[in-house]
């Protein structure tokens, strides 16, 4: 017979309460949510954004929406901070996103994809590059940029692959840096130029 303390090793850990992206969204109808922090579902639980945005911050997505709408006109939607939602419990709100179509073509549910999503990384570098890059390789998005404002460098995430040790069961397998001195080519719109001095305020 086992004794009380080999019976308590023994013992599971409690279950988590796992979202999903329905019970989620009616939790934000509901109000439940209005007065808090920014927070996104990822992976079935509630993740608080960074909070408050610095000025660095809301600079570099200022400068990433501009340098975009100027790529991507006809035929895409840049969304700045808004929902993607790309599973049943994952309902990111990356900084920029690229769409295809206009928001008229999304009036009642969010894009469940993207041709590129944006992060603006400061004190969220080694997150964006973990969770959130395996989160969007998972869904099959393209193309994902990290720019990194501690380093100066935009780091560029392409080409997703299945990859078990992956959270969310897959990767980006090709991952490069890119300097203030370089520039961009989003797969999406292959003849734009875009400086990343331009993108790194």
């Amino acid at each position: 017979m086992a004794t009380l303390l080999q019976q308590s090793t023994q013992e599971l850990s409690p279950a988590r309460f796992l979202w999903t992206r329905e019970r989620y969204d009616h939790a934000i109808d509901a109000g439940i949510f209005a007065s808090g922090p920014n927070i996104e579902l990822i992976g079935g639980e509630i993740v608080q954004k960074m909070s408050p945005q610095k000025s660095p911050h809301a600079n570099a997505v200022t400068a990433v929406l501009y340098a975009l709408q100027d790529v991507f006109s006809s035929g895409f939607f840049v969304r700045v901070q808004m929902p993607l939602a790309l599973s049943e419990n994952s309902e990111p709100e990356p900084d920029i996103a690229v769409v295809k179509g206009n928001w008229k073509d999304y009036p009642k549910d969010h894009p469940s994809t993207a041709e590129l999503v944006v992060e603006i990384s400061d004190s969220t570098v080694g997150f964006d590059r973990g969770v959130k890059s395996d989160l969007y390789a998972s869904a099959g998005i393209p193309e994902y940029w990290i720019v990194n404002l501690r380093s100066r460098v935009v780091e560029v995430c392409r080409q997703p692959a299945n990859d078990p040790d992956s959270a969310y069961g897959a990767r980006y397998s090709v991952v490069t840096t890119c300097t203030e001195t370089e520039s961009l080519s989003p797969l999406s719109a292959p003849h734009a130029c875009i400086s990343v001095a331009d993108l790194i305020p």
